[in-house]
């Protein structure tokens, strides 16, 4: 595949590096140097482009994708609050997309027990339950979108919280959840690609549902298959789509 990459930082540069391992080719680079100059007839060429770019970039680069008739994989988070009309302008045009808050086969194999232990601990009500993330420094939005999505697991199948809260820690005073609130405590810390950890506490006992990320390499490398999944499809996909885990999520 000709692929576009939109955004060129760490993760750009390692998805171009998995990309050419697995014989793609990168057709084009657009990071924060030239995209005021990147315009449709510059996609002509493009199999599909993956965007690992900035929040506040990725609703413009996903609607560049759009009108070129390009496929387009997102892994961009922090632009969720626009995802209902991106999904429309997709569907209605018949466009091809992709989105996820982390690629990595991992994550989404935690996502999907995340779920199955949610409505396993449902009944007992002397748990309380609460998510942690850790990032590097350098991480955008806080909570992280893998968070959120491990949040939005949680609270579909508990019947006990219906939102979460956010608390950066050492940014500003924290809050204090109400009892329906699901809280995310988000810590950024120097070169963390990135921990997450559901907690389940009661007085007499804790349980730990965690994943660490090594590296970000399993994000970029998920990214490339999931441009090689998308590629020949039409429609508005999530990462999830990719695996096949049954029934039970």
């Amino acid at each position: 595949m000709n692929i576009a990459l939109l955004g060129y930082g760490k993760m750009g540069q390692l998805i171009e590096r998995f990309a050419l391992q697995r014989g793609h080719h990168i057709h084009l680079i657009v990071d924060e140097n030239n995209r005021s100059n990147i315009g449709v007839t510059d996609m002509e060429g493009a199999d599909i482009a993956i965007d690992f770019s900035r929040p506040e970039a990725a609703v413009a680069n996903i609607d560049l994708c759009f009108e070129a008739s390009v496929p387009i994989v997102v892994g961009t988070t922090g632009w969720y609050e626009q995802l209902a009309e991106v999904r429309k302008k997709c569907l209605d045009g018949n466009k091809s997309m992709l989105y996820g808050s982390n690629f990595s086969i991992g994550v989404n194999i935690f996502f999907h027990i995340n779920k199955l232990l949610a409505a396993v601990m449902n009944p007992y009500k002397q748990y309380d339950v609460q998510v942690e993330e850790i990032h590097h420094t350098q991480k955008l939005d806080a909570p992280s979108g893998t968070a959120i999505t491990i949040a939005e697991g949680i609270i579909a199948h508990t019947d006990t919280k219906s939102e979460w809260i956010n608390n950066l820690i050492g940014e500003g005073e924290e809050q204090i959840p109400k009892a329906n609130q699901l809280l995310i405590e988000s810590h950024r810390i120097d070169d963390v690609p990135g921990t997450h950890t559901v907690l389940y506490s009661s007085e007499v006992d804790q349980i730990e549902f965690k994943h660490t990320a090594h590296s970000r390499a399993g994000f970029a490398l998920g990214a490339v298959i999931a441009a090689e999944w998308l590629s020949g499809k039409t429609g508005f996909y999530q990462v999830t789509e990719m695996f096949n885990f049954g029934q039970s999520s």
